[in-house]
């Protein structure tokens, strides 16, 4: 398909094998692109050393090379979820990534964005190069730091990131939003954008498994097993929630917890002053061990915390739980609920930290397994990249 020797940059802070939503959206993007482009194209991406969690860590090359395809990764100083560890890291990326993309041209950049900084610097990449710009926004960070930084800091750092949205997003020549809950947010600045709609999707691990006969069994007796298995932030406020709940399911469910986040230790003191005993925590885990979790819980829970921002965003995690075939319970509002009343069966959603509103959920749900076919063959991930990777070549061919 298309004109013949494209060459195309894509940034992303995080990659495979890192354990996150960015890191298998991109590589999944990747994929498609090396399937929709000739041979004699070239795709280079540059990223991070796996660094998602600072307790899993996993080996990658720092260079990889495939036919058509040159991978950098960029190696970070440690640093945990704090802002300032955070800006440093993405710092040392920001100049490692701009030296290596010296003296390369490009006929589009695409970069991938929930924190803003990388579309910031695809945008100045792109700007240099004289590529077209495609972004693909999963978070609008301008929303969401009114919501969890202190208001002192977001009235002194909010028209910077403000400016800095504004001056990314006007030299796009395209805009991919994860979320449809994103729409109103983007069309009040920006009504001339060019915008498009390619959500997160099922990964091929977990269609292959919802596809699979295997029966599932708890792995507590006499118990529900319900599993979150994700970030532990600010933004999914478990430390709100879970501690309450645990309590008043105690002797009806145990919930395991798998992940690490900025919130973790505030959640682990929260258990335990509350005197919670039927809550499990654990370390993240590869994507192998996570499916074998799935299988062995009754019930997939998921919360996001109760701030504006979270009512536009779509969580990739539900497009894994719910091709798991296991009962959803989540806590979630706005765009996040609506999507899952409409797409996801057997799902019981509630107010997030709402103690009452969660219980009365847990008792609509039928704890049983089942296929959710049309929700599968709706959100393959494949597919859903496969049809945003011929968008990026159309726009890449406009000037080739």
């Amino acid at each position: 398909m298309g004109t013949p020797g494209l060459k195309i940059l894509v940034l992303s802070f995080y990659y495979t094998p890192d354990l996150c939503a960015g890191s298998f959206r991109a590589a999944a993007l990747v994929d498609a692109l090396l399937n929709c482009l000739p041979p004699n194209c070239q795709i280079d991406v540059v990223t991070t050393l796996p660094n998602r969690y600072s307790s899993f860590s996993v080996d990658a090359p720092a260079i990889e090379n495939h036919p058509g395809l040159h991978v950098r990764r960029i190696a970070l100083p440690d640093h945990q979820s704090g802002m300032i560890d955070q800006s440093k890291a993405f710092l040392t990326f920001y100049r490692q990534a701009m030296k290596h993309v010296e003296g390369r041209d490009y006929d589009l950049v695409f970069g991938t964005s929930s924190r803003l900084m990388t579309a910031v610097m695809a945008a100045r990449v792109a700007k240099k190069k004289k590529a077209f710009l495609y972004l693909d926004i999963r978070d609008i960070f301008v929303d969401t730091i009114k919501d969890i930084l202190p208001k002192h800091i977001t009235f002194a750092i909010k028209p910077i990131f403000s400016w800095l949205e504004n001056w990314a997003v006007k030299r796009a020549d395209k805009v991919n939003l994860v979320s449809r809950g994103f729409e109103g947010y983007f069309k009040k600045r920006y009504p001339r954008l060019q915008l498009s709609f390619f959500t997160n999707g099922i990964d091929a691990e977990f269609l292959n498994t919802a596809r699979a006969t295997a029966q599932y069994s708890s792995q507590n007796a006499g118990l529900v097993t319900v599993l979150y298995a994700g970030n532990l932030g600010e933004g999914q406020g478990l430390h709100a929630i879970l501690p309450a709940l645990a309590k008043k399911l105690y002797g009806r469910a145990v919930f395991r917890v798998i992940g690490d986040g900025g919130r973790k230790d505030a959640l682990r003191r929260a258990l335990a002053e509350a005197g919670v005993e039927n809550v499990v925590l654990l370390p993240p885990v590869n994507r192998d061990a996570l499916i074998q979790e799935y299988l062995k819980a009754d019930v997939l829970f998921l919360h996001l915390n109760d701030y504006d921002a979270f009512k536009k965003v779509l969580p990739s995690k539900i497009f894994e739980y719910a091709a798991m075939g296991k009962p959803v319970w989540a806590g979630v509002s706005g765009y996040p609920a609506e999507f899952i009343e409409a797409e996801v069966t057997n799902a019981a959603v509630f107010k997030p930290c709402d103690v009452d509103d969660a219980m009365a959920a847990f008792q609509r749900l039928e704890l049983k397994d089942s296929v959710r076919l049309d929700f599968i063959r709706k959100f393959s991930r494949a597919n859903i990249m496969q049809a945003m990777a011929t968008d990026i070549c159309t726009v890449a061919q406009k000037g080739h």
